[in-house]
């Protein structure tokens, strides 16, 4: 799809690189397969989010210990340390500045270290938190949006429902195991959510989201797309949105959160494009 309409550019906006030492406060089982942990504290204060894909790295502590390494920052910068933090990157789920508290939604799924400090979460433990270190802010004056996205970016995906102007046509594909684990958002966005069932197949092995795409009915005008999810499996959708959809770079995010086989996968390196 083609627009004689030039498409805004996203803007980078960098935000203060703080470490933040924060306690539970909550823990709320929100699926079965994704725990919410709500964090609190006075280190909270200053924390900015502004972006639907605003995320933190969460930094663990090593087997037997307290409290996790804490990184090396100095002048705005993480600096390299002779012991570096056990880090993750997780979504901003919420954050309520009045209440110093943030939303944190963590996906189980196994032995990780998140997965693993989710299942056995309660209130009075203490985790570090990075970031966020910017936001990545898209002008919300498109007259349509498609996003889709697998379980560990639905609350990113969460995040875009709630933030997206009222009135605007948003038509949305998320990816998990069964309807016990579907959620569901505030949106004073026109939007239509379609939840995609792969059963017991393994996350990041189907090509639900791939067929979901190509098969979505797109309204005329200026469009933008978002898609996050396993990094393989996303291939071929950034492809059919550039190619076959002929949407510009600008319209486009594809963002690989995770990728099979690779324990900590930087999603700013190599998968995430614009373009």
């Amino acid at each position: 799809m083609t627009t004689e309409t030039a498409p805004p550019r996203m803007r980078i906006v960098r935000h203060p690189l703080k470490y933040r030492l924060l306690e539970v406060r909550r823990v709320t089982r929100v699926t079965p397969g994704t725990v919410r942990v709500t964090f609190g504290g006075p280190d909270l204060e200053g924390f900015c989010e502004q972006a639907p894909t605003d995320h933190v790295k969460l930094c663990f502590a090593e087997d037997g210990a307290a409290l996790p390494v804490a990184p090396v920052v100095e002048n705005d910068t993480w600096m390299d340390a002779p012991v570096e933090p056990i880090t993750r990157d997780y979504t901003v789920r919420h954050y309520r500045r009045a209440e110093q508290e943030l939303d944190i939604d963590m996906v189980l799924h196994g032995s990780g270290v998140g997965s693993s400090w989710a299942e056995a979460a309660e209130p009075g433990m203490r985790l570090g938190v990075l970031g966020p270190r910017g936001s990545e802010e898209i002008p919300f004056v498109h007259d349509w949006y498609l996003l889709a996205a697998e379980e560990t970016a639905i609350p990113a995906l969460g995040r875009w429902l709630e933030m997206l102007p009222a009135g605007v046509k948003v038509i949305a594909f998320a990816e998990v195991p069964g309807p016990e684990h579907e959620q569901v958002f505030e949106t004073a966005a026109d939007a239509t959510v379609t939840w995609l069932h792969r059963g017991d197949a393994p996350a990041g092995s189907t090509d639900l989201l791939e067929r979901a795409v190509r098969a979505a009915q797109l309204p005329p005008g200026l469009g933008f797309a978002w898609v996050a999810g396993e990094a393989n499996a996303l291939k071929p959708i950034r492809r059919h949105l550039r190619a076959e959809r002929g949407l510009d770079r600008h319209q486009v995010d594809v963002d690989g959160y995770w990728k099979r086989g690779v324990a900590n996968h930087d999603h700013h390196e190599g998968e995430h494009e614009h373009a």
